[in-house]
């Protein structure tokens, strides 16, 4: 790779890095959240949700925007935007308004983080698993300072400082890519676009079944659990999201521009496949990354400092595996190292259920180590295959998708960890999340090892 496409690299990197830096953070934040605002994890659980709601409508949305009018514009623009969102999140009034800049939040990293993958795509032209490899090092890198950096922001000032520390790596990012990131123009079809038009050709329509029913199933279950009841209200609620969630799919088989184009999923299945993969291995990687810090915290009463020193071997041991992932991928193709991945976190998954109010520290430490270097596989491995899968004319559209099934896995691991530990995390909730881990990942090693026999380079 020459110096500009290095120099690119690391432009985009440094936006990529905004979103898990955030996610990660916000993970040892939870129980002094809980605590500011005098709310129960059920509740505080939407700092998580509204975060990667937000982030699973705006992927694909990014996506095509960027294919249709340009991908620099649409990078920048959501530097622009979580810049927006970092400097006013920090004076939220209630929790309420707190929830609105963190949607806004992830609104603008996770354009970055849909388009950045795009941009890598198109003007990275050899070793491309390396390259994605350097991108995981920075989001890697992310995760693995994020809960420490929050912890000890959390431990020394208070919780606003996890906003205002995403400034720096904005600005930086933001001047460096405006040098950088080489100009596109809109294609033929934006151009000239009436408002009407681009609300058409975006799925205005779409977006909003979608939000319309991901929300309140989500409440519905959510609230069924925290009041320990299955009141009307709670299955009305759930209904509802489910038929307009019906009603999403329904309109986007027959939409001319779908927001998550059902029907050209249906014609590349081995991308289908990756993005099914990718939101399991997420709901896996996101249940121990939300859980063990509460668990830290409120079980074994350890501090936000340490526990984000304790976090930083995940992160760290992901941000190793990477590079060594993108050589390894290089070589032998993406499924290899997918099904090792599997492997571990079905391991580790069954190591955690051996845990007590005793457990030695290392063990935990052991844990994280083997997640992340779970982490390192997939994030390469599974971009990889996308982009092995992927005609280069809707990379966007599946860069956006991909993102996407991303954060539906961490939507999913929220909505598990809220629905096994009620209003009060615990030991035993944290026991039986364990078990159920365990059956994914055994689940995620069965198939990733049936679809390895099936794949041509196997045979």
């Amino acid at each position: 790779m020459n110096a500009r496409g290095s120099w690119l690299m690391i432009s985009v990197g440094l936006g990529m890095l905004l979103n898990p830096l955030n996610s990660s953070m916000i993970a040892v934040a939870i129980p002094r959240l809980s605590h500011a605002f005098q709310l129960n994890f059920t509740v505080i659980s939407w700092i998580i949700f509204s975060f990667y709601i937000a982030s699973a409508i705006t992927n694909p949305v990014a996506g095509k925007a960027s294919d249709l009018f340009g991908r620099k514009k649409i990078f920048l623009a959501g530097l622009i935007i979580a810049l927006a969102a970092s400097l006013l999140a920090p004076f939220s009034p209630n929790f309420g308004w707190l929830i609105v800049f963190r949607i806004i939040q992830s609104i603008g990293t996770s354009m970055t983080i849909s388009v950045g993958m795009a941009i890598i795509r198109i003007h990275v032209k050899e070793k491309q698993a390396t390259a994605l490899s350097v991108l995981t090092i920075f989001q890697s890198g992310a995760a693995a300072i994020g809960p420490f950096i929050g912890g000890a922001l959390i431990h020394w000032w208070d919780w606003p400082a996890i906003f205002f520390v995403n400034i720096p790596f904005v600005v930086l990012s933001f001047l460096l890519c405006w040098r950088m990131i080489p100009s596109d123009e809109a294609s033929l079809t934006a151009r000239g676009m009436s408002f009407r038009e681009w609300l058409v050709v975006m799925d205005a329509t779409g977006m909003v079944f979608f939000t319309a029913g991901l929300v309140p199933l989500l409440i519905g279950l959510l609230s069924t659990k925290s009041s320990g009841q299955i009141t009307a209200a709670n299955v009305i609620a759930g209904l509802a999201g489910l038929a307009l969630l019906g009603a999403f799919i329904r309109h986007e088989l027959k939409a001319a521009s779908p927001f998550i184009p059902i029907r050209t999923l249906a014609k590349y299945p081995a991308i289908t496949w990756v993005n099914i993969e990718f939101m399991v291995v997420n709901l896996l990687f996101y249940a121990l990354f939300f859980g063990i810090p509460s668990y830290l915290q409120t079980v074994r009463h350890i501090s936000e400092f340490h526990t984000g020193m304790l976090m930083l071997s995940l992160g760290l041991c992901s941000l190793l595996a990477s590079p060594l992932a993108g050589r390894w991928i290089d070589k032998a193709g993406p499924r290899p190292a997918l099904l090792v991945s599997a492997i571990l976190m079905a391991l580790g998954s069954a190591w955690i259920v051996t845990w007590n109010h005793t457990s030695p520290m290392i063990s935990v430490g052991l844990a994280l180590a083997a997640f992340g270097i779970c982490n390192g596989l997939n994030s390469v491995g599974m971009q990889a295959a996308l982009f092995k899968s992927s005609p280069k004319d809707i990379i966007g559209v599946a860069s956006g998708m991909f993102s996407t099934s991303r954060n539906l896995g961490a939507i999913l691991s929220s909505l598990l960890i809220g629905v096994v530990m009620g209003n009060q995390f615990s030991f035993e909730g944290f026991r039986v999340l364990g078990i159920i881990l365990t059956a994914i990942a055994l689940s995620l090693t069965f198939t990733s090892r049936r679809r390895r026999e099936s794949s041509p380079s196997s045979q």
